[in-house]
């Protein structure tokens, strides 16, 4: 399995119409850690990465090589013709070399194969080339991610009864990942998805009134990432609320991972919960927010303002409303818990709703095809932070889930409602001593206050 989806992302992001939208780096630095925690054969995963971007590789040669004349029209290259004129200024740069060159460097992998199509470069120097490269990319990317699997497995020592709780989780983290970069591409004007559903209201009877009122008051299109995301965090929410209303207690899933996590004896991996606990409970994010709140003050951005008091304190709301109607009890109850109930995760909710509001901002500021960064980096802070409660003991797996939709609606809108309007940019911002003075807050309440 682990093979088979190292090859895919190898592939995937070596395809010229859609490696451009994925962050394969990430990715494959991901499931090669995952392989290398898993004690896989190194050779089983350099070779499955290999046939993978050569596959790709020789996809998008083809479709150049084929399709010369339309590709320039197809989606996302008729959005974005700087990517081929990027291409093609390497290509005529570097000759032959340009395809063993470009699988290196980022801005144009999965355009120069595109690009040697299209130019007829032969097809047979294009496959030694095709081939010459990926043996060289194969171990240069994998091999990284996975001695960082091998050294997580020996340094953790974890059960082997977990392996599969793990094994999941990353391949979780990475088909969404995949599916959510595709979608938020496709969401865009010119996208297939949203030239899709455009096609659909225009056929609906009163199909145009409820498309142009989905749209801000100073657009004539949806933002409709937004919306797709408020929709289906919803429909899952509601979902995922009533599967665990029907148990009446704790899913088999619950019991099982809550079990084999009491198993473990691992120090440090109790302390860094405990971390992750204060900087996720209401102190913690007061002192990750309030340099915030008081630059948005000071520089009289009061709607940028309101919108995340409005995102924090409705999750602290929605929070409390659900673990009173749900009333579900925790596996633990520390003392600094007690009276507290377990479904949703507040937590999670909350860091879901404060890193996903920050990422929104941030990438509002920042060109499309860098905008997935900030959303990464909230990934990557939001993940263990939800994951610390499950090995802390005091949550279930299903409170996480549902606290993440939970955050997941409530981000999308405030999203939605900060979009109505035309608003004034917040740069420039003092970014580097902003975070500074974060983390000067958030260490002394981690050094000096207990829980709460």
């Amino acid at each position: 399995m682990l093979l088979l989806l190292v090859m895919l992302i190898a592939l995937t992001e070596s395809l010229a119409l859609v490696g451009v939208l994925i962050p394969g780096v990430v990715l494959i630095t991901a499931a090669a850690s995952l392989a290398g925690h898993q004690e896989l054969s190194a050779y089983w995963v350099m070779l499955a990465a290999f046939i993978g971007a050569v596959i790709g590789d020789g996809l998008s040669y083809g479709l150049g090589y084929r399709h010369r004349d339309q590709v320039t029209s197809m989606w996302p290259l008729s959005r974005h013709p700087e990517w081929l004129e990027r291409g093609t200024r390497f290509f005529q740069r570097h000759g032959t070399l340009s395809v063993l060159l470009g699988r290196f460097v980022g801005p144009v992998r999965p355009i120069v194969p595109l690009i040697a199509g299209i130019m007829r470069m032969p097809p047979t120097t294009f496959l030694w080339a095709n081939i010459g490269s990926a043996l060289l990319w194969a171990p240069a990317y994998v091999l990284p991610g996975y001695l960082l699997g091998r050294t997580w497995q020996q340094w953790l020592t974890v059960p082997n009864e977990l392996n599969p709780w793990l094994t999941a989780l990353g391949v979780t983290i990475v088909i969404l990942a995949i599916l959510f970069s595709l979608v938020r591409h496709h969401a865009y004007p010119d996208g297939l998805l949203y030239r899709s559903l455009a096609w659909l209201t225009g056929h609906l009877p009163h199909g145009q009134r409820l498309w142009h009122a989905l749209a801000p008051q100073h657009e004539d299109e949806p933002p409709l990432a937004s919306w797709l995301l408020l929709l289906s965090s919803l429909t899952a929410l509601c979902a995922w609320t009533l599967v665990v209303l029907h148990a009446d207690g704790p899913l088999t899933i619950d019991a099982q991972l809550n079990q084999l996590i009491g198993t473990l004896s691992l120090p440090i991996l109790a302390g860094w919960s405990q971390v992750m606990a204060k900087a996720g409970d209401t102190l913690g994010v007061l002192a990750l927010i309030a340099p915030w709140l008081i630059w948005l003050l000071s520089k009289r951005h009061y709607a940028a303002l309101g919108h995340v008091l409005g995102g924090l304190l409705g999750i602290a709301v929605l929070n409390t409303l659900g673990k009173e109607v749900i009333g579900r009890a925790r596996p633990d109850v520390p003392d600094y818990l007690a009276h507290s109930l377990s479904y949703p995760s507040a937590h999670t909710s909350t860091a879901v709703v404060l890193y996903g509001m920050a990422a929104t901002f941030i990438a509002q500021s920042m060109p499309r095809s860098q905008r997935f960064w900030p959303y990464w980096i909230a990934i990557v802070i939001v993940v263990p932070m939800a994951l610390s409660r499950l090995t802390l003991g005091v949550h279930w797996l299903s409170d996480l889930i549902g606290g993440a939709l939970l955050g997941l609606v409530v981000c999308s809108m405030i999203n939605l409602a900060w979009l109505r309007q035309p608003r004034r940019q917040l740069a420039p911002c003092p970014l580097t001593l902003l975070v500074i003075c974060s983390l000067a807050l958030l260490s002394a309440r981690l050094l000096w206050l207990p829980p709460i």
